[in-house]
């Protein structure tokens, strides 16, 4: 186990060790035996050494990882998103030596890439009409200077031949005389040729210099050039496929397929016109939707679903991302349905459908009955607050976002420095907060006593989220380490939250909401990129809801987000993607797939649709959903099947309305296009954290309109959270040339758990926060504004 453990080396200032650790695989095989190499930056692993040079089984870079310490011989590395090494060392030492070699590599991965960045930033700039005539001047100088010492070489050099001939010559002068001129003309000759060689090395050093800087702003010149033809090349082939289907309206004829490179999905109005739209994706959606109404008032709904197997479902084995057979045969029988729905004459709601689902060993250890005695106790006892219902309006600084952007294309959009002009004034965790907005929905779904009946309703609530999302193009402030965002809304929500950005690299927010009735909690980062006519939107990490007296709980991960029209045009939202939801505890085998349908110009389907399904334990489907992300969500029972099993007809219910988006405030287009919630999330209140998002003062100085400042002090904000990192990153580096331990970052009011009934780790709450408050002790936490 311990062989060659210890070897640590250095290559280009990153530190390296190699050795045989356990790897967890799968259940069946448990920990396997690998070899480990770190190098440059990046874990990886092989079944043996020979394997080095031909056949990695699996890599994570480090500079975006999160290590933790499980037990005294058991760590876990994971990027945030999918992959998860779970590695076992033979003695605490060895974990120990281990891991501090990783945080070392971690840290110095961040600094390499960080100053590559900075680079490119420098390099990517114009520069500037004085600088290039400065540099043009000097080079010029030099130049000149070379070719004085060039013009005295020659002469020099004629004189010392002349010399030398004269030497050889039978003249009466004597030879000492001849040698002393000779002597002359060569010290002569020796000293310009040293000034020749130092002019010319001067020369190229300052060649050298600008012409590295200018190679690489020429390739990157080069680069956006190339990516702006590609985009106006599409950009005209849209405009000439958009004038071709306007001239086939006019004309009263069928409009073609619009294709895109991106997306693959064909829907077909049933009865009507057929209208498909390619798109590509990952997994493989095909909707059938038929005429939304007859005059019957009943409707047709036939839904196909055909997913591939999704990253997140892999066991751990050998072989990154693979799984066993058998598993991935359940997979399949559970994700890939052919479903035909047709609507029966109007019944009331819930009448004959199944309540087989119904857990009757209730699981009541989950969630202890004295917390639900406590969080309904100072809800009944708490008047309602009387709070703000707008903020101030948005000044007017035209910034084109284009100007920003544009040498940013391909970059991780968190990375770019971004002024308050294109910021709302909320950050990330107040955002966050915001997906609580229609918490009644997860009341309406802790009275439901059928648990497929209670998933069609947590549904609804996870597609409520995305409501605002439609015109809230504003980007929310990015949280500093440590940062937090309470809101304690028992007195007229009957909910109350804390949000903490527990991680920088990368940067994850944890969240905890409690009601009397439910119990939320996510962890939330992202990854984003910009690519030139769009920004795209990756969430990662989950979120969970249990329902403590049922004992049912469920949970999600979020679809991708794309903002649109980043060049020219007017920004607008997409959200598309699947959304599975699943069923644990209580609720073990019921899941709902939710299709969020990507907007397309020739579709005739209604846009920003949302459809979806409810199956049971035994992969029956109970409930069907449809419906928009920016308007509303209705559900319906299944009352009856029939059909064959590879193509079953269910029967269903009238459809009830689950969630429906309440109007916006008006005028609220002049002050972000803020919700009543959102106006009141940065309200200032007493008694919160030191760290609280409210008391930022670049947020609250762009809420009161003065952004000149906003953005000087998001600098230096920014500069100072830059300050103390380094000197965590210098104390982690000489904690490790001295041997011993650097702790790791702690959260305040978070710690970091392995997620029940899984190998997944998320920060739980410590249940400390609202005491702490009570006591106003904030004694432990960070001075970070």
């Amino acid at each position: 186990m311990t062989d060659n453990a210890g070897n640590a080396l250095a290559d280009k200032g990153l530190p390296e060790m190699k050795g045989w650790l356990l790897k967890w695989t799968n259940y069946i095989k448990g920990y396997q035996r690998r070899w480990f190499v770190l190098s440059k930056g990046v874990l990886s692993y092989y079944r043996n050494q020979s394997e080095i040079n031909h056949t990695c089984r699996g890599t994570i870079s480090l500079h975006g990882a999160l290590i933790h310490t499980v037990d005294s011989c058991t760590f876990v590395i994971s990027n945030g998103g999918t992959q998860t090494f779970h590695i076992k060392a033979g003695t605490e030492v060895e974990r120990q030596s281990w891991v501090t070699a990783l945080e070392l590599a971690k840290v110095k991965a961040i600094r390499a890439i960080e100053s590559e960045e900075e680079e490119e930033e420098e390099t990517a700039q114009v520069v500037p009409s004085q600088e290039i005539s400065s540099v043009v001047r000097d080079l010029t100088e030099r130049l000149e200077n070379m070719r004085t010492c060039y013009d005295l070489i020659t002469k020099h050099g004629a004189a010392l031949q002349r010399a030398l001939n004269d030497l050889e010559s039978n003249e009466e002068e004597s030879l000492a005389s001849r040698t002393k001129i000779v002597n002359e003309r060569a010290t002569l000759f020796r000293i310009t040729s040293n000034a020749m060689i130092n002019a010319g090395n001067d020369y190229l050093h300052s060649a050298e210099s600008q012409g590295h800087k200018w190679s690489k702003m020429l390739h990157h010149e080069r680069e956006q050039r190339l990516k702006l033809e590609e985009i106006i090349e599409t950009m005209a082939k849209q405009q000439s496929q958009m004038e071709q289907a306007a001239v086939l309206v006019r004309q009263n004829k069928p409009v073609p397929p619009m294709v895109s490179s991106s997306t693959t999905m064909s829907l077909n109005a049933a009865g009507g016109s057929s209208s498909n739209t390619a798109l590509t994706s990952d997994d493989e959606v095909e909707f059938f939707d038929a005429l939304e109404h007859t005059s019957s008032g009943d409707s047709t709904f036939i839904l196909k679903l055909n997913k591939r197997r999704s990253s997140s479902e892999d066991q751990f084995d050998g072989h990154t991302g693979s799984s066993s057979e058998s598993d991935e045969q359940k997979r399949i029988i559970k994700t890939i349905q052919q479903v035909s729905l047709v609507s029966a004459p109007r019944v009331a709601s819930g009448g004959g459908h199944n309540n087989d689902d119904e857990d009757d060993d209730v699981d009541r250890a989950a969630q202890p009955e004295s917390r639900e005695s406590r969080v309904s106790n100072l809800r009944s006892s708490r008047p309602a607050k009387a709070r703000r219902d707008r903020v101030p309006d948005k000044p007017n600084y035209p910034l084109s976002l284009w100007s920003i952007m544009k040498n940013c294309i391909g970059k991780d959009l968190s990375k770019i420095p971004m002024p308050v002009n294109f910021n709302e004034p909320l950050s990330m965790l107040q955002r966050l907060v915001e997906d609580y907005e229609y918490s009644d929905i997860l009341d309406e779904a802790a009275n439901c006593k059928d648990a497929c009946e209670q998933l069609a309703h947590v549904a609804a609530f996870t597609v409520s989220a995305y409501a605002t999302t439609t015109n809230r193009t504003g980007k929310p402030f990015n949280p500093l380490l440590g940062e937090t965002f309470e809101c304690d809304r028992m007195d007229d929500f009957g909910w109350r939250c804390l949000a903490e950005q527990v991680s920088h690299h990368p940067p994850v927010a944890a969240l905890h909401c409690e009601s009397s009735k439910w119990l939320c909690w996510q962890e939330f980062s992202m990854t984003s990129k910009f690519r030139g006519k769009y920004v795209q939107i990756n969430p990662l990490g989950g979120a969970y809801v249990q329902f403590p007296q049922s004992g049912n709980r469920y949970s999600w991960h979020k679809v991708t987000t794309t903002v649109n029209n980043i060049i020219v045009g007017r920004l607008w939202v997409d959200q598309h993607g699947e959304m599975e939801i699943i069923g644990s505890h209580a609720s073990q085998g019921n899941k709902c797939i939710l299709n969020f349908i990507p907007y397309s110009y020739f579709s005739r389907e209604v846009q920003r649709s949302v459809k979806g399904v409810v199956m049971n334990q035994r992969n029956e489907v109970k409930w069907v959903i449809r419906g928009t992300w920016d308007a509303q969500i209705e559900i319906a029972p299944v009352l009856k099947t029939s059909g064959t099993p590879d193509s079953p007809t269910y029967t269903t219910g009238e459809y009830k309305v689950a969630w429906q988006r309440r109007p916006a405030p008006a005028d609220s287009d002049k002050y972000y296009n803020f919700t009543t919630l959102a106006c009141q999330l940065n309200e200032e209140e007493e008694g919160v954290a030191p760290t609280d998002s409210r008391l930022r003062p670049d947020q609250r100085l762009m809420e009161l309109g003065d952004w000149d400042e906003s953005n000087k002090e998001k600098l230096r904000l920014e500069e100072k959270q830059r300050t103390v990192r380094r000197q965590r990153e210098s104390e982690a580096e000489h904690a490790a040339s001295e041997g011993r331990p650097y702790p790791a970052y702690e959260p305040m009011w978070f710690k970091r758990e392995k997620e029940e009934g899984s190998e997944d780790f998320v920060h739980v709450f410590k249940n400390t926060y609202w005491t702490a408050k009570e006591a106003q002790d904030w004694s432990g936490c960070p001075e970070i504004y």
